[in-house]
């Protein structure tokens, strides 16, 4: 069997080594995970540099998943090779990292270290960890920062926050942010200013600078290895849906969108309303279509700017006090919102592509997860 090649953030390190957050980005099992924590680990031992790991909720890290966190290290012995075996094992307690040492004839003899190298924070107790201080903290971690629908409100802000929280005044913390391929939408890009990162190609790096404010960001699209993982045998199927999985060209994940069939072609007269969509710089042009027979929304991208006529509804994020501009296609306040609702209550919605698809759903996400404003 062809031994697999597997990440290293390493790489990254040593060509972007003054970054203040280096994000990865890859398919999963690709070892992102593993170098990061194996890195991290590395420096405590040598350095005594603490470190956090950060997921998105608490049952993340509640003891049952939490004590997995090293589990593959633990196995490969990584901590018995760093610490020339003096600890073998982790101990995780109170949402605290502790080094241990099991005896490998009896289990139940064990020496924990008496200080944590590390601590488990989660994004949706925030609150509860802003009086607490890390000053030790060199190195933190956020695992699985890409999700395809359970962002928080607001999780932009309470993540920095959490940051802020942890840094204090310091300048010296490195932030890792690891994460599959599974939502080229993610509001951290958008976030972050990451505008190219749709358009990366697999084994790139990408280096984002902003102003005279000496932050850097590195952003890696990490190499795939999985056309020769053994185990896509389980994943042959003739369904598009596993191409990620499997990784036999498709790179982010994407479900499949209905799109128009040649029965539903239309002619510009058919159109009875437009609206619009603005998500993460992109613009969806949405179509109402009444046929003989039937009546659909078709979805595409639109290449120009909206024509600012005040009357055909505008659906953004961002607040604007034009009569005509919306930010919930969720919340209808009008007759017109309620016969556009209409189509998506119903699944009367079609798309151009399935990236056009991924666009409209994180939108729909964002419209479900963001609280009413008043």
């Amino acid at each position: 069997m062809k031994k697999l090649k597997y990440y290293d953030i390493k790489s990254l390190l040593m060509r972007v080594p003054d970054a203040h957050y280096y994000m990865v980005i890859g398919e999963r099992t690709n070892g992102k995970s593993y170098s990061i924590l194996n890195y991290c680990l590395e420096r405590y031992v040598n350095y005594g540099e603490e470190f956090a790991y950060i997921r998105r909720f608490d049952d993340d890290i509640k003891y049952k998943r939490g004590s997995q966190v090293f589990k593959n290290l633990i196995n490969n012995k990584v901590i018995e090779k760093l610490t020339k075996g003096k600890w073998n094992d982790v101990e995780y307690y109170a949402s605290k990292f502790y080094l241990k040492k099991t005896d490998k004839d009896d289990p139940k003899k064990t020496i924990v270290s008496p200080n944590p190298f590390g601590y488990a924070l989660s994004l949706n107790t925030e609150e509860h960890d802003k009086s607490d201080a890390y000053p030790n903290v060199k190195n933190i971690f956020f695992e699985e920062f890409l999700s395809r629908k359970n962002y928080l409100s607001d999780e932009f802000i309470i993540f920095t926050s959490l940051l802020s929280t942890i840094i204090r005044l310091r300048d010296d913390v490195k932030i890792f942010m690891a994460g599959n391929t599974i939502n080229k939408y993610s509001p951290y890009f958008s976030e972050m200013g990451l505008t190219n990162i749709k358009n990366m190609k697999v084994g790139s790096t990408e280096v984002y600078t902003y102003g005279d404010t000496g932050l850097k960001v590195a952003v890696e699209f990490s190499d795939f290895p999985s056309k020769e993982k053994p185990s896509n045998v389980y994943f042959a199927f003739n369904n598009p849906k596993l191409a990620m999985i499997r990784g036999d060209g498709a790179v982010w994940e994407i479900d499949i969108y209905p799109h128009l069939t040649k029965e539903m072609k239309y002619k510009p007269k058919d159109v009875i309303y437009k609206y619009y969509v603005v998500w993460d710089n992109d613009i969806l042009e949405c179509e109402i279509v009444k046929l003989e027979n039937s009546a659909f929304t078709f979805v595409h991208r639109k290449t120009t700017p909206i024509r600012d006529d005040n009357v055909n509804i505008v659906y953004s994020t961002e607040h604007n006090y034009k009569p005509n501009y919306k930010r919930k296609i969720t919340k209808a306040h009008s007759r017109k919102e309620e016969i556009i609702l209409w189509f998506y209550k119903n699944e009367k919605v079609f798309y151009q592509s399935n990236d056009v698809g991924e666009i409209m759903r994180n939108y729909i996400q964002w419209c479900k997860t963001t609280p009413i404003e008043y």
